[in-house]
């Protein structure tokens, strides 16, 4: 083996050798359960970012873990189109090239999007192959693919046939930048500081008013009515009269509805059903005019009379000056509230009415919230629930439609003679009363055919075998940031067009964020690309330093000491390979007859880290998991097991000489079985460098817990705590190096034959020369330093390791300097002077002191007794 494992260039050849030979290519078996997951479709626009990494990493644990199980295991890749974000990237490279998306027209846009997918649509999937990723690459899908597509025309169809797909006006988020609307969880909120400003409406013929409070006095043009609550003694005379809307000059209606919060406020509140979607439900109920007073482009529009074309804050800003002074204006007071904009271009979101489409969402989304609550689908951890439930439990209707043009048309058809609304799934362009059909202009929200990925990806609406023996999914591994975006939607879809949930379980993975727990931002600068994190330490080392420690829906911290720590440990690895290795020309045994307590006690300990990484791993607990395997590895393997059986390597004429290469090769080869769901690379390398039974790991079985030798494990471990505790000791009386001692063992009856036939390493590992065994402890040699365990004394001869006088007189020094010390503290804790005056800080200093000098006081005396004065 080489001296290091070259990740740089290894990494490439083994994945590209994974690929080649199918190994990521499901093995069908219909008497079996399969384990499906559904990749989270990354945006065709998208560079592999530290998100990707953590959550693709999580998935290809589970995915490698349940194909060792050997079950037909099946990952399936793709990429969204991502609509607004890819149209954005069009737009922008259209302008560097002096054109516009208006000039070139439809088709010619559609075709240079096309083309920039085909330029860059490739970089994220070439990145998720760099990452490890074991996804069946030959089932790769497209959202805009030909299936996919042929699946949303099939869906819009039926809703519409259904009464469930509706066209009509009502609020949506509309992004005056991208100029389509958005849905409510594209909307990003961000508290600012703003004013209130509260304006006088008069009664007509009457010297009352009301005082109106808003944060966007500009949308007062578009006022049709005032809204009281019924039961406000205040205003029940007023309900039914009208009130003087200024600056537009006409009288409004005062309605009484109960949306108005009885106490709060002042009472009173302007409605505006145009640009806020309560005060259009208020106005739909009060038969309240609707009057949009904004263009596309977020500017007013000819019914803001002089105010049009003006933006909303130039308009803002005219409108409080002129309110100022008619006296209309009764205060301003500094206001804090949330402002959303639009996640793709931040810019702000106006409440907007439109003519859009829209999904009918009450009847759908019943089934979908019983089957959580019925476990059909489980969510981990299950808190997260809550998110669902509320988001489920308070939908309103989706606006499916989006005025741009990447993206799936919406097949509906205008008739220019009837008039009448055509929906059908294949083109058509004439009507049944002979009229010519134009296809409506707008596309579907990106997340209409996301909603759709589990079952369409399979074939569906055509009844595939892949659709039969694949859906639903096993998991689906996600953010809880889109639990409401997507998560909500595909559970509804799937119980709708299959009959089935789509997944049985969702598994939450937290952000990640920085090392101080802040969210990275191009901002903050605080961004880690990964592909710079797998240059420098290799893609193993990023997998398993984001995996460590994890708990599910919990945020994680990208901490750069974790990666280097993770890439120590590959080299641990690494070089414990190479130490067995060397050794494997001399294996020529199947299972050795005869076991030492050694190996019967790192036999034992695999037995049970394969017992609780599968428990771990079973119930979705992957940073323990792999924890157990790390501590497994690091501790028990290489820090004690090779150490143990050095003694028999270096005497080939000893007869467990070879039991000890194969325990060695044995319980490493099922330690990287273990650890391959998280490092797929050197645990790949390290399994073909041992005597292995396949061509790859990749092929291999989950390990099985087969050795089970209680006695010997507890024996051992009993050993083990006696050698630290030799170790130790040797430290505090500052032996450095080997140098041995001789020592007397008083042991147990039940324990005598185990010690002894694990004298050699007993010896080695506690720097012992000669042990004479006693029969009890009053034979012992008082003058040796004594470590006595429920089963075990022994008792070491200090004296060939330790020159005595010299230590004596270094002790005797030191205990000197700490009685000085410790006297000085106490005589200040006696002086009330100092404890009555003196800042509470430097008081309890002064404690604090006496406690650590009277702790290094004994132990400086214990020390000098175990050498005898």
């Amino acid at each position: 083996m080489e001296n290091r494992f070259d990740y740089s260039k290894r990494e490439e050849e083994i994945y590209q050798n994974w690929e080649k030979n199918g190994y990521f290519k499901p093995n069908i078996d219909k008497s079996r359960k399969p384990f499906v997951i559904s990749m989270p479709p990354p945006n065709v626009t998208a560079k592999l970012h530290i998100g990707h990494a953590l959550v693709n990493t999580i998935q290809d644990v589970f995915i490698r873990y349940h194909r060792l199980k050997g079950e037909p295991t099946l990952w399936i890749p793709g990429t969204d189109h991502a609509s607004i974000a890819t149209e954005v990237k069009v737009i922008e490279k259209l302008k560097k090239e002096g054109k516009t998306k208006a000039q070139i027209g439809r088709d010619a846009f559609l075709k240079e999007t096309w083309e920039w997918k085909e330029k860059y649509g490739g970089e994220i999937t070439s990145q998720l192959r760099k990452l490890g990723c074991s996804c069946d690459w030959s089932r790769e899908r497209f959202t805009m693919d030909e299936g996919c597509s042929e699946a949303v025309l099939e869906i819009f169809e039926r809703l519409y046939n259904k009464g469930l797909i509706y066209k009509g006006k009502r609020i949506v988020n509309w992004c005056p930048s991208c100029k389509t609307p958005i849905s409510e969880t594209e909307v990003e909120y961000e508290e600012k500081d703003s004013y209130l400003w509260h304006i006088k409406y008069p009664i007509e013929h009457s010297d009352e008013f009301l005082v109106v409070a808003t944060t966007r006095p500009e949308t007062m043009l578009g006022d049709t009515g005032v809204a009281v609550n019924p039961e406000d003694e205040r205003y029940k005379h007023l309900v039914g009269k009208r009130a003087y809307l200024p600056i537009v000059g006409k009288y409004i209606p005062i309605v009484a509805d109960r949306y108005v919060e009885l106490g709060f406020g002042t009472g009173a509140v302007k409605m505006t059903p145009a640009h806020d979607p309560n005060d259009f439900e208020v106005g739909k109920r009060h038969d309240l005019e609707v009057i949009n007073i904004l263009n596309d482009d977020g500017t007013l529009n000819e019914n803001a009379g002089k105010y049009e074309g003006m933006t909303t804050l130039e308009a803002r800003d005219k409108i409080v000056e002129e309110l100022k002074e008619t006296g209309y204006l009764v205060k301003i007071e500094p206001y804090a509230h949330n402002v959303g904009s639009c996640y793709r271009c931040h810019t702000t979101i106006e409440p907007y009415i439109s003519n859009q489409w829209f999904i009918k969402m009450e009847e759908l989304v019943k089934p979908a919230i019983e089957a959580v609550k019925n476990d059909e689908t489980k969510f981990v951890p299950k808190r997260f629930e809550k998110t669902y439930f509320n988001w489920m439990e308070n939908i309103q209707d989706w606006c499916i439609s989006r005025q741009l043009w990447w993206g799936h048309r919406i097949p509906a058809y205008y008739c220019d003679k009837c008039g009448e609304i055509t929906v059908s799934k294949t083109s058509i362009d004439t009507c049944k009363c002979g009229g010519h059909l134009t296809q409506d202009e707008d596309t579907l929200d990106t997340w209409f055919s996301s909603a759709l990925w589990p079952f369409s990806i399979l074939g569906w609406p055509n009844q595939t075998e892949d659709l039969e023996y694949f859906y639903p999914n096993s998991m689906l591994v996600t953010g809880y940031d889109i639990i409401t975006f997507w998560v909500s939607k595909m559970i509804f879809s799937g119980i709708e067009y299959m009959g089935k949930t789509p997944f049985e379980y969702v598994f939450i993975n937290g952000l990640v964020r920085d090392a101080k727990g802040r969210k990275m931002s191009k901002s903050l600068g605080n961004g880690v690309d990964p592909l710079d994190v797998i240059k420098e330490y290799g893609t193993d080392a990023l997998r398993l330093s984001l995996i460590q420690n994890i708990t599910p829906g919990n945020d994680v911290r990208y901490i750069p000491e974790k990666v280097e720590a993770s890439r120590n440990f590959a080299n641990k690895l690494w070089n414990a390979a190479r130490f067995v290795n060397t050794y494997l020309d001399d294996l020529k045994i199947e299972e050795p007859e005869k076991l030492m307590p050694e190996d019967k006690w790192i036999l034992t300990k695999l037995s049970e880290t394969i017992k609780t990484v599968t428990e771990n791993l079973d119930k979705f607990e992957i940073g323990i998991a792999v924890q157990q395997i790390y501590d497994f590895i690091w501790n028990e393997f290489c820090d004690l097991y090779i150490e143990m059986v050095k003694p028999r390597l270096y005497h080939k004429e000893d007869e467990s000489y070879e039991t000890a290469i194969w325990t060695l090769n044995y319980t490493l080869i099922a330690a990287v079985k273990l650890l391959h769901p998280y490092m797929p690379y050197v645990t790949e390398e390290v399994y073909m460098n041992l005597k292995h039974e396949k061509d790859s790991i990749m092929l291999e079985s989950w390990p099985e817990e087969k050795y089970h030798f209680e006695n010997e494990r507890i024996n051992v471990d009993m050993f083990v705590d006696m050698i630290r505790q030799i170790r130790n000791t040797r430290a505090n009386m500052n032996i450095v190096g080997s140098k041995k001692t001789n020592a007397q063992i008083v042991i147990d009856s039940d324990v005598l034959e185990t010690f002894k036939e694990s004298e050699g390493f007993i010896k080695k590992m506690g720097f012992l020369e000669n042990i004479k065994y006693l029969s009890d402890l009053e034979n012992a040699n008082t003058r040796f330093v004594a470590i006595h365990g429920e089963k075990i004394n022994i008792f070491l001869d200090m004296s060939s390791a330790i020159d005595i006088e010299a230590e004596l007189a270094k002790l005797s020094s030191e205990k000197e300097n700490i009685i000085k010390e410790l006297n000085r503290a106490e005589g200040m804790l006696s002086n009330e002077a100092f404890v009555s005056k003196a800042p509470e800080k430097l008081v309890e200093a002064e404690k604090a002191k006496v406690i650590k000098y009277q702790d290094l006081l004994s132990k400086v005396e214990q020390r000098m007794s175990d050498l005898k004065i």
